[in-house]
């Protein structure tokens, strides 16, 4: 019996991709209570100079994983690939609790490690939601799924004070806890994987040769813009908070730091995506461009005020280039996976050398560099835009 349900074609199935994004929502509250502030956790253990290298291995074992996770996807489909990413997540989610708590620098990183695998695998959910609805539709579905992120986010940001408890009635601090719950969460959304019925299979495309799949008109393009993004929204998501505490921020004032980064991410995928689907990728790669570089040149500025509009137009910034490029890059699923891994190796190397540059030269030295950068899905839309004109 085939595991993949009828679906008409000009339907958008959003009830029937519930468990998706339900597990999205899993998702992301785990990452929010957890890898987010693995910086706060290396820099209370003792070891300030490193605070950087989580979100550095995560980005690392992200790019490892993600071609394999989106080979393995592709050849066995999205439900076992997903199911599997989470399960690696939970496993990774409380290894890293254990070592933080036992105050083991290593076993921490191979926690920490193990959750970037993970996130390789179950950041694709948003091509098996893309690949479920009709390509007029898709910007509208993967709003929905960003939707579901927001609300994830903000549960763990209601219950940040009884975590802070929880926490303490196991001896230990909320960053610490936070891998414990991640752990739960992420298990759970791995038993969702088992009431999801993937509604189309990938199509002909998805077996062409990685190198054919890249030379194929726009991909290179989508590619750069996704990458980009990426890795300048993980660079400045992860170190910012660790400015902020330097400034005198306390963990709440940090959760709703991220609360409003989240925001700026997921909150207005109800806007973004229609407006995408209805104007194209075009204007979402600029305005995310503009965005994404005001983002960076907030961020230096004084005050806690401030840090808090850069975090909200980071995430804003990120929306509309990522689902401006998710909606492309879902016509060409060999290369999705890889594509996907590149820009876990630009967050990575973004997350290491900015610690490098912030020790040398000062936060806002990174900011103006991640401000040049920003700039980079400009050129994805004037190919968007050449690709265009060639069509007609």
């Amino acid at each position: 019996m085939s595991d993949f349900a009828a679906v008409p074609a000009a339907s958008l199935n959003l009830g029937r991709l519930f468990p998706l994004y339900a597990a999205q929502a899993l998702a992301t509250g785990a990452v929010n209570v957890s890898t987010i502030l693995a910086a706060l956790v290396v820099g209370n253990l003792g070891f300030e100079s490193l605070v950087g290298l989580p979100s550095t291995l995560i980005s690392l074992s992200a790019a490892l994983s993600a071609g394999l996770f989106g080979a393995l996807m592709l050849s066995r489909g999205r439900r076992l690939g997903l199911a599997l990413a989470f399960t690696v997540g939970a496993v990774g989610a409380g290894v890293g609790f254990a070592g933080a708590r036992a105050g083991l620098l290593p076993v921490f990183l191979l926690g920490a490690a193990l959750m970037g695998a993970a996130q390789g695998g179950y950041q694709q959910a948003r091509y098996a939601v893309a690949e479920s609805v009709p390509e007029s539709r898709r910007g509208t579905a993967l709003g929905a799924l960003m939707l579901m992120s927001v609300l994830g986010s903000f549960l763990m940001t209601g219950f940040s004070h009884p975590i802070e408890r929880a926490a303490a009635s196991l001896g230990t601090t909320a960053e610490i806890f936070g891998w414990l719950l991640g752990g739960a969460l992420l298990a759970v959304a791995a038993g969702l994987m088992g009431l999801w019925r993937p509604l189309r299979a990938p199509g002909p495309a998805a077996r062409l040769p990685l190198r054919q799949a890249f030379a194929l008109p726009g991909v290179r393009g989508t590619a750069l813009a996704l990458a980009a993004a990426q890795g300048l929204m993980v660079t400045l998501m992860s170190l910012t908070p660790h400015r902020a505490h330097e400034m005198g921020m306390d963990h709440a004032g940090i959760a709703g730091l991220i609360s409003g980064h989240i925001l700026g991410m997921f909150g207005f995928g109800w806007l973004t995506g229609p407006l995408i689907d209805r104007m194209g990728v075009r204007p979402g790669y600029v305005s995310g461009a503009l965005l994404l570089s005001a983002a960076a040149l907030s961020a230096p500025l004084p005050g806690h005020t401030w840090l808090a509009v850069s975090m909200f137009l980071l995430g804003l910034g990120w929306n509309l280039v990522n689902v401006s490029g998710s909606k492309e890059m879902a016509r060409f699923p060999a290369a999705q996976g890889v594509t996907d891994g590149l820009g876990y190796v630009a967050a990575g190397a973004g997350t290491l050398l900015g610690g490098v540059v912030i020790a040398r030269s000062g936060f806002p030295a990174l900011a103006y560099v991640c401000a040049a950068l920003s700039l980079l899905p400009l050129l994805s839309a004037w190919r968007a835009g050449h690709r265009r004109g060639q069509s007609h």
